[in-house]
């Protein structure tokens, strides 16, 4: 199989995949409108910009990441040099899902092929125009046994877990990530799991509470709030909740309007079973703002409830939707009482000037990933690894760390001949006392 070890033959194809979806790049905008009304601003910035910065990163950089990579050799072997040497696991499955159904299929492809992997890819059957247009461009791109897309719904999914892989790449929900992980364990196959969480969003009495409400906003319903690291929640400290609520809602009228149904920047619920669900998590809660519904158009506004109870649907897992849940907090125990009822999340924001209570949370809790005084925004850096945690994922990637999730670091120590140290060798005797120096000096 070429495209293993030929660096340039890799190089060629991810050019020519640019090329491909640079071509396309306004019927993938218009496949993902079409599929649930995503703008074309979120379509190009969080989707096709992506990828294709992505694109032009690995075949700028891949040469570089390739090369192996020579390392201080240990002075036991001397004399000798040490490398690490990246070679590909083989066959790979990724299994992207619905919510950013571009970017979360095509960037672990695109540094897999990248990695000499030889790629199935399986897209979410809940955007059908965004799969369709995925497989189109694979395979204008590939050769099919090379990388090949394989489109459909659970069934699918279930005959290509069956398969024997020699890696496992999955983006989606822990209760499916739990399927992934146990098909592949049959077979001791490494995955990564990218997966999500209830992620808190803790603000103190420091924070700049009306640029705190702009950023939340932007990053709670960006694409309908169905953002894996999307603030699930606001813990706020209680003198302050009024005065955040009022600049929460009009920063929610400033972005799409008082008819935010009508608005172009607003994006849909997936699919009914997902607004039915999110729908569900409205009914008995306190609506502060929004609340407004349309099954018919998969609509749901963005909606602020306030001090929910811990045990309501709302709070029991993962909203993945255009709900904010505004809770308070007096004390840091009050805030600890809250996020440790949950797994760990794969991201944390905190809004505060006071710098030893964000260095404080950011020791305490264990989370994927996040920021200070913002939201979303640490997954736009590609040398900042991301990945979550325990029941929030496992494995990192993005820029060069997505090539190494995908290569097998292989060590090779290149002895030289010119002089053999007889310590090591048997007989033994008169020799430990003198390996134990050694040792104790390395």
């Amino acid at each position: 199989m070429e495209f293993k070890n030929d660096i340039g033959y890799r190089k060629e194809t991810l050019k020519k995949l640019l090329y491909n979806i640079q071509k396309s790049e306004d019927l993938i905008v218009k496949a993902l409108y079409d599929d649930f009304k995503k703008p074309e601003f979120e379509a190009v910035v969080t989707e096709t910009n992506y990828v294709i910065s992505e694109l032009k990163d690995t075949i700028k950089n891949l040469n570089s990441w390739a090369k192996p990579k020579r390392v201080f050799p240990s002075l036991l072997n001397f004399p000798s040099s040490d490398y690490i040497y990246k070679e590909p696991y083989g066959n790979v499955l990724v299994i992207a899902p619905w919510n950013y159904p571009f970017q979360l299929a095509l960037c672990p492809l695109i540094s897999a092929v990248a990695a000499g992997n030889r790629v199935v890819l399986k897209p979410s059957e809940l955007t059908p125009h965004t799969s369709s247009i995925i497989t189109k461009i694979i395979e204008k791109t590939f050769h099919i046994s090379h990388v090949e897309v394989f489109e459909g719904g659970v069934e699918v999914s279930n005959k290509l877990l069956a398969q024997r892989w020699d890696y496992i790449f999955f983006t989606g929900s822990a209760p499916v990530g739990k399927i992934v992980a146990k098909a592949a364990a049959e077979n001791l196959t490494p995955v990564t799991l990218e997966l999500g969480g209830k992620n808190p969003c803790v603000i103190d009495e420091t924070a700049n509470l009306k640029l705190a409400a702009k950023r939340i906003v932007w990053g709670k319903f960006i694409n309908a709030g169905q953002t894996c690291i999307a603030p699930d929640y606001v813990l706020i400290q209680k003198n302050m909740k009024v005065n955040f609520i009022t600049f929460l809602m009009e920063e929610i009228v400033k972005a799409y309007g008082k008819k935010i149904d009508k608005s172009p920047d607003f994006a849909r619920i997936v699919n009914t079973k997902n607004w039915v669900r999110l729908d569900q998590m409205i009914e008995k809660e306190k609506v502060i703002f929004g609340g407004d519904t349309n099954a018919d158009k998969l609509y749901i506004s963005p909606t602020l409830i306030e001090e929910p109870s811990l045990d309501s649907a709302v709070m029991k897992e993962e909203i993945f939707g255009p709900i904010l849940p505004i809770l308070i907090y007096e004390t840091e125990a009050d805030i600890h009482n809250v996020i440790s009822k949950y797994e760990k999340p794969l991201a944390f924001y905190i809004f505060s000037e006071n710098k030893s209570f964000a260095k404080k949370l950011i020791a305490n809790y264990s989370f994927g990933g996040g920021c200070i005084n913002d939201t979303v925004v640490h997954f736009s850096n590609k040398r900042l690894p991301f990945g979550g945690v325990g029941h929030s994922g496992i494995g990192a990637y993005h820029g060069k760390l997505s090539f190494d999730i995908f290569s097998h670091h292989k060590a090779i120590v290149k002895k030289a001949n010119w002089l053999d140290l007889p310590m090591r060798y048997a007989p033994y005797k008169d020799k430990l006392a003198s390996i134990k120096r050694i040792l104790d000096w390395l």
